[in-house]
């Protein structure tokens, strides 16, 4: 075989392997960019908590924001404790925490029914079961986030049950947890998990008649 035509055939070899090396980069490239787009968008947190941070402006100085107390077990009780007579108001609790999902994606609905109920004549607390270093911390930052008004407290016991109690004894400690109490003081109402906010509703409507 003359030189000329074996030199040719040589280079035709080489581009074609260039060429197909050039091809697999480029699908070896498109997958990997497919592979991060996909990975950055399942790392989005839950739409409902998205939404309700976008919604906010943190440094909105014209939005009251709770203060968040530290309160112990007899402290539950004392909140617990409603008035007498026509100054006795119901009182819807929520028991919550910020490692919680199923309490970040209610509280929106939550902070509503406050702002519904509120000069209906419905007391609200918020009661958060995080660390007691997040006080000033995650706490604050997530009432703020999703403009919460509700009186807010944070508790710290070395005796957890002891408050758990006197909230319901029938109740494990589960999170989220809401519970309704009527005029007197008694439980009219309890559910655990994420809230349905037509039944609580309807529930605390009835009270509020009463």
């Amino acid at each position: 075989m003359p030189l000329a035509t074996s030199i040719s055939l040589l280079r035709s070899c080489c581009l074609s392997r260039y060429d197909a090396m050039k091809h697999a980069l480029r699908i070896t490239l498109t997958f990997s960019l497919m592979t991060l787009a996909a990975a950055n968008a399942m790392a989005q947190p839950p739409a409902s908590f998205t939404q309700a941070r976008a919604a906010v402006s943190p440094g909105d100085s014209k939005t009251k924001l709770p203060v968040v107390q530290e309160v112990d077990a007899e402290g539950v009780k004392k909140f617990l404790q409603r008035g007498e007579g026509t100054n006795a108001r119901p009182l819807l609790l929520n028991v919550w925490a910020t490692w919680c999902d199923p309490c970040r994606e209610e509280f929106p609905d939550l902070v509503k029914i406050d702002a519904d109920y509120r000069a209906r004549g419905l007391d609200f607390i918020a009661l958060s079961v995080d660390d007691v270093a997040e006080i000033k911390t995650t706490v604050p930052e997530f009432l703020s986030q999703m403009r919460a008004q509700m009186s807010a407290y944070l508790l710290n016991t070395p005796e957890p049950m002891a408050a758990i109690n006197m909230v319901d004894p029938t109740w494990g400690g589960e999170v989220p947890a809401t519970f309704l109490f009527d005029r007197a003081g008694k439980l009219v109402f309890k559910h655990t998990g994420r809230i349905k906010p037509a039944e609580l509703r309807a529930v605390i409507e009835k009270e509020l008649k009463r």
